[in-house]
C-alpha cells in the first residue's frame, strides 16, 4: 500500500465511523416465476393459495394446478380431487379448503371436514370461525356450520358478488359487490349494506379499516359505519384487481403489476418480467416462508423475502460473475439469443471491454485488501492479464485496444455510434475498426476512447497500490508508463493504427481549450490528463510527467479548467449548451478522482482538487449512487451519503436480465419539468423498479429488451469500494 493511501485509510477509519453503514441482515426480495406447462397453456387461471406444508396450488378452469420447479402443471396428487368440479379454493388454519359443486371440504384434519351446501352452481365461499362456511350462488347465501347444519340462508339477487371475506376482528363476514359492501354478523346473521359505491373490484381488512379497490384507485373506509376517510389515486396504477393484507402489509394487484404499501406511504412496485410472468394480476395470497404469491393472467410469481446482508448479496453476485460473465479474463455481459432465457447465453466483444473489466478488477482488488482472500487475488490477476493484452496486441506502443477476439468471431458493430450499414461498408471490407494480428489468429478493436483510458489508469494505479506481489505491481506501473508515453509522444492524443487520433482520445490543448469554459469536455479532459500524469509520476517518480503536467497547467490553464465548479457546466448566458448531461462523463470523472486528488503534487493543489470534486459530488448526490459516494470517500471526504448508498445496494435487483421496464404510466411518482440532467421524477427510483445500467443512467426509468444479463460487477465494485473505504462494516448477524 502506498504511503498516501495508507494515510488516507487511517484517516478515514476515524472520520467515517459515524457514517459507517452497519451491515446487518435486511429483507431482500427476489422473484421465482412459474409458467404454464405446455399441456395447460392458455388455461383460465382463477386463484392461488398455499398451505402449512409449503405447497402452492392454483385453481384454473381445468382444475387444480401444482406449482413446482418453475412450472404450473395439472395437480394429480389427490386423485379424488381430479374427479371433482372445484369452484374455489381458500386457506383455513393454514390448510387447503375447497368449494366444489356439491360440498365444502378439505383433505386436512384426517379428511373429516366436508359439508354439503345444496346450492346450484355455487360461485364463492369463505371460512369463518369454528369451521363455519359462508357459501354463495348467483341467487342464494348460506351459512353452514361444521356439522353441515344451515345456520342462515337468504336471497342474494342483485348483489353482483365479487368476493367474500371474514373479518375476525368483528366476527363477521364481508361481502363485496360491484356497487356495495355488505356485512353478515356470525353471532346474529343478517345481511346489512355497509357501504355504497361504484366500480368496486377488491377488498381487504387492513389495520382498523377496510381498503376497497376500484377501477380508479382505492378507498379507505373507517369506523363501524364505514365512512370514506381517504380516496387514493397516487398509485403505481389505479385499475385495481386484488387487495390482500399479508402479515400486516397491504398488497394491491392491478392490470399493470402489484405493489406493497410501505411505512412511509409510498409503494414498492413489482412489475415487468423481472418480477411477474405478466402484469395483469388476478389474485394475491400469502406464500410459504414469508413469501407472497402473485397470480397473473398467464402464470404465477412468488416474491420471496429472505434475510441477507450486503456481504451475502455480494457473495451471490460473485458466483454469478464467475459462472457466466468471464470472457478471456474480461468481464462480459451475457447476450441471450432467446430474450430472457439464460440457457441461450453467449459472449461477444463490446466497445468498452477494458473499462468494464477495470471496474470488476478494481472490486476484486478492494476485496483482497479487505479480506486477503486468495480467490480475489487470483481473479484480479486473471483480469489484469486480459487488460495487459489490450496493449500487447496493437503494434503502436502503449495504445490500448478496446477489445480482442479470435479472427472471424468479432461482433461489435457500434464503435462510436456507427450503424450496421456503415460497418458493413467500411469495416467488414477494410478492417478499419478490427485489425488482424501478425499471426493471423486474433483481431483487436481500434478507435479506443477516453473512457477506456480512464479505466486503465484507475485500475492500474489501484493494482500498483494493492496487489501483494511486487512483480505484478511493477507490471501495472509499466502499463501506466507506456500508456502515458503514448499520449505524450503523440502530442496528447491516442493515435490509432492509421496515424490519426481516435474520435475521443484527445487531450491536446488546441482541442481541449477549443470548448467554451462551460462545456463539460473542457473541464473533464483537463481533469483526466492531469490525473493520468499525476498518477504516472506518483508511481514512477519520473520528473518528465510532472514537468508535462505543470506545462499544461501554467501555459494552457488545465488546472483552471479542471478546478472549475461542476455547477458551471452546461450554461452560457442562460442557454443550454447541449440537450442533456452526459452521465457517462460522470462515470469517467469519478473513476479519475482518486488519482486527481490523492496524487496531487502539493497539498495546496490537493485541497483545490478536492473542493472541485466535492462540487461534482454535490451535483450527483440526488442519484444516490454508492460508487460515486465511496470513491469520493476515498479522496478523503468526511461526509458521504452512507444510508443512501446502502439503500441503493439493498434495492439492487437480484435478477440482472435486462427486462423491459415501463414506469411511464405511474401515478405515484412526481414528474418534474424536462431538464439538462434528464431527470424524470423528483427522486431516483429504486434499482429494482427501473432499467439496469452501468452507473451511467440513474434516471433511465424505461427500456430494456431482455436480450442480455448484466455482469454483476456493477454491484460488486461499489460494495467492495465501500468496504475498503470503511463506509460499510463487516457483516453482522
Amino acid at each position: 500500500m502506498g504511503k498516501l493511501t495508507l494515510v488516507l485509510s487511517l484517516f478515514m477509519s476515524i472520520v467515517l465511523t459515524a457514517q459507517q453503514y452497519e451491515d446487518v441482515p435486511y429483507l431482500q426480495d427476489y422473484a421465482v416465476k412459474f409458467e404454464l406447462q405446455e399441456s395447460v397453456k392458455g388455461v383460465h387461471l382463477k386463484q392461488v393459495r398455499s398451505d402449512r406444508n409449503l405447497a402452492i396450488k392454483m385453481l384454473s378452469a381445468d382444475g387444480l394446478l401444482n406449482a413446482f420447479e418453475n412450472e404450473l402443471s395439472l395437480d394429480l396428487q389427490y386423485r379424488p380431487l381430479t374427479d371433482m368440479k372445484i369452484v374455489a379454493i381458500d386457506n383455513y388454519q393454514n390448510q387447503f379448503v375447497y368449494l366444489t359443486d356439491t360440498s365444502v371440504l378439505s383433505n386436512a384434519w384426517g379428511g373429516t371436514f366436508e359439508v354439503e351446501h345444496g346450492l346450484q352452481q355455487p360461485t364463492h365461499f369463505v371460512m369463518g370461525s369454528e369451521f363455519t362456511a359462508l357459501v354463495s350462488s348467483a341467487n342464494t347465501l348460506k351459512l353452514i356450520n361444521k356439522e353441515g347444519k344451515i345456520l342462515w340462508e337468504t336471497n342474494q339477487n342483485g348483489l353482483d358478488l365479487i368476493s367474500l371475506k371474514y373479518d375476525n376482528r368483528k366476527n363477521r363476514f364481508l361481502l363485496l359487490g360491484s356497487n356495495a359492501i355488505y356485512g353478515v354478523a356470525l353471532a346474529k346473521p343478517e345481511l346489512k349494506k355497509l357501504y355504497s359505491g361504484s366500480n368496486l373490484t377488491a377488498m381487504a381488512v387492513y389495520k382498523d379499516d377496510i381498503v376497497v379497490g376500484t377501477n380508479n384507485g382505492i378507498i379507505t373506509l373507517t369506523g363501524t359505519a364505514l365512512k370514506e376517510s381517504e380516496v387514493n389515486q397516487k398509485l403505481p396504477w389505479t385499475e385495481i384487481t386484488a387487495i390482500k393484507n399479508i402479515n400486516n402489509d397491504l398488497w394491491l394487484g392491478s392490470t399493470k403489476g402489484a405493489f406493497k404499501l410501505r411505512e412511509d406511504g409510498k409503494y414498492d412496485y413489482y412489475a415487468s418480467k423481472r418480477w411477474l410472468v405478466d402484469d395483469e394480476v388476478i389474485d394475491i395470497a400469502k406464500g410459504p416462508d414469508n413469501s407472497v404469491l402473485i397470480a397473473t393472467k398467464t402464470g404465477l410469481s412468488q416474491i420471496n423475502f429472505v434475510s441477507m446482508t450486503l456481504a451475502e448479496k455480494a457473495a451471490y453476485f460473485q458466483k454469478i460473475q464467475r459462472l457466466r460473465h468471464i470472457r478471456y479474463g474480461f468481464t462480459a455481459n451475457l447476450e441471450l439469443k432467446t430474450p430472457g432465457d439464460l440457457t441461450t447465453g453467449y459472449y461477444h466483444d463490446t466497445d468498452n471491454d477494458g473499462l468494464w473489466t477495470s471496474m470488476y478488477l478494481a472490486g476484486e482488488l478492494y476485496r483482497y485488501a479487505v479480506t486477503k482472500d486468495e480467490d480475489a487475488k487470483q481473479n484480479a490477476y486473471e483480469a489484469f492479464e486480459a487488460m495487459e493484452r489490450l496493449t500487447a496486441l496493437p503494434p503502436m506502443d502503449g495504445f490500448p485496444a478496446r477489445s480482442f477476439e479470435r479472427d472471424g468471431y468479432e461482433m461489435g458493430l457500434h464503435a462510436n455510434g456507427f450503424s450496421e450499414e456503415w460497418y458493413k461498408k467500411h469495416v467488414a471490407e477494410n478492417g478499419r475498426i478490427w485489425r488482424l494480428t501478425d499471426d493471423g489468429k486474433w483481431r483487436w478493436k481500434s478507435t479506443t476512447s477516453s473512457d477506456e483510458t480512464c479505466g486503465h489508469f484507475y485500475v492500474h494505479a489501484l493494482f500498483a497500490e494493492l496487489a501483494p506481489d511486487q512483480e505484478w505491481r511493477d507490471r501495472a506501473i509499466h502499463q501506466l508508463k507506456i500508456q502515458m508515453d503514448h499520449i505524450m509522444d503523440n502530442n496528447w492524443y491516442l493515435v490509432d493504427w492509421n496515424g490519426k487520433p481516435t474520435a475521443w482520445g484527445k487531450w491536446n490543448p488546441k482541442y481541449v481549450n477549443s470548448f467554451p469554459i462551460n462545456v463539460g469536455d473542457r473541464r473533464l479532459n483537463s481533469t483526466l490528463i492531469l490525473s493520468f500524469l499525476q498518477t504516472t509520476y506518483h508511481f514512477t517518480k519520473d520528473e518528465k510527467y510532472k514537468k508535462a503536467a505543470l506545462k499544461l497547467i501554467k501555459k494552457y490553464g488545465y488546472d483552471e479548467n479542471a478546478n472549475r465548479p461542476a455547477t458551471t457546466i452546461g450554461f452560457v448566458e442562460g442557454q443550454d449548451l447541449s440537450d442533456r448531461w452526459n452521465h457517462s462523463d460522470d462515470e469517467m470523472y469519478f473513476l479519475t478522482i482518486p488519482g486527481f486528488v490523492n496524487y496531487s503534487f502539493t497539498e495546496e493543489q490537493r485541497a483545490k482538487h478536492f473542493e472541485t470534486v466535492k462540487s461534482h459530488w454535490e451535483v450527483e448526490r440526488s442519484e444516490k449512487n454508492p460508487l460515486w459516494n465511496y470513491l469520493f470517500a476515498l479522496t478523503g471526504s468526511t461526509t458521504i451519503d452512507s444510508e443512501e448508498s446502502a439503500w441503493n445496494l439493498r434495492e439492487f435487483p437480484m435478477d440482472l436480465i435486462d427486462w423491459k421496464i415501463d414506469n411511464s404510466h405511474r401515478k405515484d411518482l412526481i414528474m418534474i419539468e424536462p431538464n439538462f440532467r434528464s431527470q424524470t421524477y423528483s427522486e431516483v427510483l429504486p434499482g429494482d423498479e427501473r432499467v439496469l445500467h452501468k452507473h451511467n443512467g440513474a434516471y433511465r426509468n424505461n427500456g430494456g429488451n431482455a436480450k442480455q444479463e448484466y455482469a454483476p460487477y456493477i454491484y460488486l465494485l461499489p460494495y467492495w469500494a465501500g468496504r475498503y473505504a470503511e463506509a460499510i462494516s463487516a457483516p453482522k448477524q
